[in-house]
């Protein structure tokens, strides 16, 4: 192997340990890698020093064993499991270690942003906090939809990106919950209200629309359903694997196995409230524990958000319609927000004073709705059903 002595350390060493240089009879340079990384970094520091400023120590990369590597900020050589990704870098790793990266992110925002709330509000919302703190003042700091939760959330449209209120965390999931539809929303409404198709369908079926194990068993028995069934045995008792969930249902619910399966049949497998999608959740009542129906997921977890209150799920329907909120003239010659009937100023009523009028707006919505009578969707039962 070819080896040469380097002028300043006085070592022999291999020709790899030495820069090419076309200029040197053998192509090498004068000096070996380590001694030219010295001589180089004494010149830089000293032209740095001569302009005032300030260098970090010189440092080699090669020094570096394999499966570490140097974070600059903290000058430690770590390994690379202390590293986090970054894709646009040779080496697949971030320049420093997490908890500098951390350290460098946090000082970013603050610098740039004003702070972590700040950043994620405008890079997700396009607002600032101090937008968001008005809207919240402006609203009285209550839920727009419930007028009972504090409004922490911000809402927008995920179609055009704009905000359209503060709302609480319930509400807020609830309308993803619905897809942001208005028409599941007032179905949910007037499901909860006995006014719609279902209950037309359940009177068909049923002769009631109370819903028990014994009208179920009784529509079975005269449907001549549970016979025959696999995990079923020839009297309706469940076996196996089916007795499992029999006997869950039965204690949640007071329904068994077969049960369920009959108020399925009786909706042909589709959401009580959507008619849509698949029927897989028990809706009862969380008070009185009667079973409502059988629910889609969505439409089951929505209406629970939404704490099973019409009035609750009509004021969503008209907030995404943008008819719930509007700007009138404020005292002061400026505007404020109304959302309730009756109207009341927002930053009028104190903290954990919204229960009066949470009470009168829903006994207007009632009130309302009795007015409009029984839509014909009541006794217009969908395709296939009843």
């Amino acid at each position: 192997m070819h080896v040469k002595t380097c002028r300043d350390c006085g070592e022999t060493k291999a020709a790899t340990e030495f820069w090419k240089r076309k200029a040197s009879p053998d192509g090498l340079s004068l000096y070996c890698k380590k001694c030219f990384g010295l001589r180089n970094s004494t010149s830089y520091r000293g032209k740095q020093a001569a302009l005032g400023k300030k260098t970090r120590p010189y440092r080699r990369h090669s020094d570096v064993p394999d499966g570490m590597k140097y974070c600059p900020r903290c000058q430690e050589t770590k390994p690379v499991s202390e590293f986090g990704g970054n894709r646009s870098q040779p080496s697949g790793l971030a320049a420093y270690c997490r908890p500098c990266h951390n350290r460098v992110m946090s000082d970013n925002k603050q610098r740039l942003h004003g702070g972590q709330r700040n950043y994620l509000l405008k890079l997700r919302y396009g607002i600032t906090a101090a937008q968001a703190d008005d809207m919240r003042a402006r609203q009285g700091r209550v839920c727009l939809i419930c007028l009972d939760g504090s409004a922490v959330h911000v809402d927008h449209d995920h179609e055009t990106g704009l905000v359209r209120g503060i709302l609480c965390f319930s509400c807020n999931g609830a309308l993803g919950q619905f897809d942001d539809d208005v028409h599941r929303m007032i179905e949910a409404a007037d499901y909860l209200e006995k006014r719609t198709w279902y209950v037309r369908a359940l009177q068909l079926e049923l002769g009631t629309d109370r819903i028990s194990g014994a009208v179920l068993r009784g529509w079975r028995a005269e449907q001549g359903v549970g016979s025959g069934r696999p995990g079923f045995d020839g009297g309706g008792r469940p076996l196996g694997r089916e007795a499992r969930r029999h006997y869950r249902l039965r204690r949640r619910y007071g329904l068994g196995a077969a049960d369920v399966d009959a108020l399925a049949a009786i909706q042909r497998g589709f959401c009580a409230v959507c008619s849509e999608r698949p029927a897989e959740n028990v809706d009862h009542c969380h008070r009185t524990g009667t079973v409502r129906g059988l629910l889609c997921g969505g439409c089951n977890t929505g209406m629970g958000q939404f704490r099973d209150d019409p009035a609750v799920l009509r004021r969503a329907a008209e907030y995404l319609c943008g008819s719930l909120v509007r700007e009138v003239p404020a005292e002061d010659g400026g505007t404020r927000l109304s959302f309730t009937v009756p109207d009341v100023d927002p930053a009028s009523v104190p903290p954990g004073g919204w229960g009066p009028y949470r009470r009168a707006d829903a006994e207007r919505r009632r009130a309302e709705r009795d007015r409009q009578g029984v839509r014909e969707s009541w006794i217009a039962v969908p395709a296939g059903v009843g």
